[in-house]
């Protein structure tokens, strides 16, 4: 590697993938620049989100020292002083989500290249879709929004209102490319299928057997990707042709598409099992996939590829465990704006700590496989240097 991650992190991880430039041009698209001079003017709310979601779970004034310190440190706001808790929530109802979801669609993107381990598979890009529920603070406005999860009997409701985001990940660098966000009531599959708009013509995506309907596998192979989804064991897949690696060619139809006009999809099935004695019930594997051509993608190949779907599943929990902070359980803002720019913070924090490893990974003579390089220590690193280099942040 041409330099450790602390090096790398030293140079300020937030103001590095996210300059002052992008997020004052953001800010601007989104029509939330200040029409008058403020103490919290929107650049400095949407790096307090950032930071926020960094040094989780720091308290909101802990926070907004941490950047006070640095604005003094640099010479840039001389005695300014950090604001009260009430004077940040205006600020953060004034900016609202959509300079952080701007922010998400303008940055996230693919960080591997064909050098790097893990990240191609015989021309693909590897992808994942995978989904997860954040808890989120018990308000009244929370609930109406996002809805809870039942009791478990059966009647009334229990625990926590539930945000569910679903998210595109690139397996070789465990960056998020894309992510969707809902209510608990919003289905995984009906949010997948707004994933299509950051799926390529050289990706293969994986998902588990909660994704493959028909309606989103037709969606998602419009972007011209292709697709490997697990399959429940019951499902009716019958041959049509059986192939020389002993997978089958079947086609797939939902209910609707005779009367819509909409023609059967051909997928390719692929049967097989893991011989693993200590997951009884769970030796039997079934995969369709969108690649009906067994000499690109042999079935054996394909079988033994499918376990990096779980590399979304070790993404999600970076995410919610290690960055957010084991102990932390819910998501503290109690209004949906505050609820989903604290998950668009997140999102955008990862990925720069993904960003900073991809680099380490790919500096060296040699790649090497972003798996070897621990997210821990990158965000250790990163909490280490929450300041603003001088210069690059001024009121």
């Amino acid at each position: 590697m041409a330099s450790s991650l602390p090096d790398l992190a030293g140079v300020g991880v937030l103001t590095r993938m996210y300059p002052p430039w992008l997020v004052d041009e953001v800010v601007a698209q989104c029509d939330r620049t200040e029409k008058r001079r403020r103490l919290l003017p929107a650049r400095l709310v949407v790096y307090f989100l950032l930071a926020m979601a960094l040094l989780s779970p720091a308290p909101y004034l802990e926070v907004m020292r941490h950047l006070a310190e640095g604005l003094r440190w640099a010479g840039l706001w001389g005695s300014w002083h950090p604001p009260s808790k009430a004077a940040i929530f205006r600020a953060r109802g004034r900016l609202g989500v959509e300079p952080m979801a701007a922010l998400f669609d303008r940055c996230a993107r693919p960080l591997g290249t064909p050098a790097m381990p893990g990240v191609f598979w015989r021309g693909w890009r590897l992808m994942a879709i995978d989904g997860t529920r954040f808890d989120v603070a018990d308000s009244a406005a929370n609930a109406a929004e996002f809805g809870r999860p039942g009791t478990g009997r059966g009647e009334g409701t229990g625990g926590y209102p539930q945000v569910q985001v679903v998210a595109l990940v690139e397996c070789g660098t465990h960056a998020v490319v894309d992510a969707v966000l809902g209510g608990w009531h919003d289905g995984e599959v009906r949010l997948a299928e707004d994933l299509e708009r950051s799926l390529t013509e050289d990706m293969l995506v994986l998902g588990d057997r909660n994704l493959p309907s028909t309606r989103l596998w037709r969606a998602l192979t419009s972007s011209g990707a292709d697709l490997c989804f697990r399959a429940k064991t019951n499902r009716r897949l019958p041959v049509l042709q059986t192939l020389p690696d002993g997978s089958w060619l079947t086609v797939i139809q939902a209910g609707d598409d005779k009367k819509a006009g909409r023609e059967p999809m051909a997928v390719r099935v692929i049967r097989y099992r893991l011989d693993d004695p200590g997951r009884p019930g769970e030796d039997q594997y079934v995969l369709l996939t969108s690649v009906l051509d067994p000499v690109r993608a042999p079935a054996a190949d394909l079988a033994a590829l499918y376990p990096q779907r779980w590399e979304c599943e070790s993404v999600l929990d970076e995410i919610k465990t290690h960055q957010r902070g084991a102990k932390t359980v819910v998501l503290a803002s109690k209004t949906p704006t505050g609820v989903r720019q604290e998950i668009y913070a997140h999102l955008l924090v990862h990925h720069a700590l993904r960003a900073l490893m991809a680099e380490a990974a790919a500096g060296g003579p040699e790649p090497v496989d972003c798996d070897r390089l621990s997210f821990t220590t990158a965000l250790r690193a990163a909490r280490r240097t929450v300041t603003i280099l001088p210069g690059s942040f001024s009121p």
